[in-house]
């Protein structure tokens, strides 16, 4: 008789013949699931249940609108790999509406909008990409002779949830910075009954918008939320608190100007203009792009610019220094201290990072340079 298979051992052998189809290979694919898994703060044994979604038959139907925007989050999405996001995405999903991916056009690719609305009405994804505006009721937008304020009205308030990806359509983007001439909106100010996720940035991690619908098809509900619709998971945390030039910050290093030494060695780009003080994303822990360590702007040596955050990014001049919410360094980063000031050298800083001690040594530097900027603008008053 022959042995029953378990089912761990039935999804193993269905989630090979998937992803062999693909031209994927099976290790690749679940160490991808282990490390989506964790992105999401899900625990290990979920890692079955996330790649069985991935694998799974059924396909949840999503309409996907473009309004005020540069296509910048779908273009973002086509570009991803480790493996093929939009592989994934569109074979977890039926696409059934999408105004750059649709083959159809004019009153064809309208009637499959409206079929897939009315068939599945109350059980597909609305993605919205773009800012929507509401001066002169709406009329600076328009698709097929309705504004963007109608359809998004229409199909937004017969979906399951509403996902706004991009800054565009959380909260505006560059299209609402003063003086705002359309009346640019982002669409958790338009759909108020209906639950809303933003994804900001400029363009959208694809990975956060991969997660966050994982997360939806896995476990049936939508991510916890921060106070802004956001989900924890990508957006809870600082980009100060992950940055690579955090340990200069601490140690007081930094850039005075681009192309100067304190540049070109790395220091911290703070006093450039860098708004990851006041900014939350996942940029500095994921990266951006799949290119390395230069995958995002701080990599490149430009200072991030707060494109994820509202009043920040397309707010605040890029020059302009951002606040600062804390200056407790990560207990996991070494201190880089000047060896006059604190006795020790950079070197040595590094093995201490490995204890406690380099936590202490790098709020020491912290509070110092904060006095020293204190002390800077003062004296400019005066």
């Amino acid at each position: 008789m022959g042995q029953l298979l378990t089912s761990t051992e039935s999804l193993d052998i269905s989630i090979s013949k998937e992803l062999e189809a693909q031209g994927v290979s099976r290790r690749n694919f679940l160490k991808f699931c282990t490390a989506i898994t964790a992105a999401m703060g899900l625990p290990a044994n979920m890692v079955a249940k996330v790649a069985e979604t991935i694998t799974s038959p059924t396909r949840t139907p999503v309409i996907w609108l473009h309004f005020q925007e540069c296509t910048g989050c779908t273009e973002s999405l086509l570009r991803a790999t480790h493996p093929t996001v939009e592989e994934l995405v569109l074979d977890m999903i039926s696409l059934d509406y999408s105004e750059t991916l649709c083959a159809a056009a004019g009153h064809q690719v309208e009637k499959s909008l409206n079929d897939s609305a009315t068939l599945n009405e109350g059980k597909y994804i609305l993605v919205v990409e773009g800012s929507i505006p509401v001066k002169e009721n709406g009329i600076y937008c328009k698709i097929a002779d309705r504004t963007a304020l109608d359809i998004l009205n229409d199909y937004g308030n017969r979906a399951a949830a509403v996902v706004a990806i991009g800054s565009c359509a959380s909260w505006g983007g560059v299209q609402s910075s003063s003086p705002n001439p359309t009346g640019a909106t982002g669409v958790h100010e338009i759909i108020k009954d209906k639950p809303v996720i933003n994804l900001p940035g400029c363009p959208a991690s694809p990975y956060n918008l991969l997660s966050t619908v994982l997360y939806y098809l896995t476990l049936g509900k939508l991510p916890q939320l921060d106070g802004k619709g956001r989900p924890r998971f990508a957006y809870g945390r600082l980009i100060h608190e992950h940055c690579e030039r955090r340990p200069h910050f601490d140690a007081g290093r930094f850039a005075r100007q681009f192309g100067d030494d304190g540049h070109r060695e790395g220091y911290c780009l703070y006093e450039l203009g860098c708004k990851g003080p006041e900014t939350f994303n996942n940029c500095s822990s994921i990266l951006y792009g799949d290119v390395g360590s230069g995958a995002w702007p701080v990599g490149t040596g430009h200072p991030c610019f707060g494109c994820s955050e509202e009043g920040v990014g397309f707010t605040k001049y890029i020059h302009e220094q951002a606040e600062i919410f804390t200056e407790t360094p990560p207990a996991y980063y070494p201190g880089i201290a000047d060896e006059k000031e604190m006795g020790v050298t950079p070197g040595s800083a590094a093995i201490l990072g490995g204890i406690a001690g380099a936590a202490i040594g790098s709020g020491y530097m912290a509070v110092s340079r904060k006095n020293k900027l204190e002390a800077e603008v003062t004296e400019k008053e005066e």
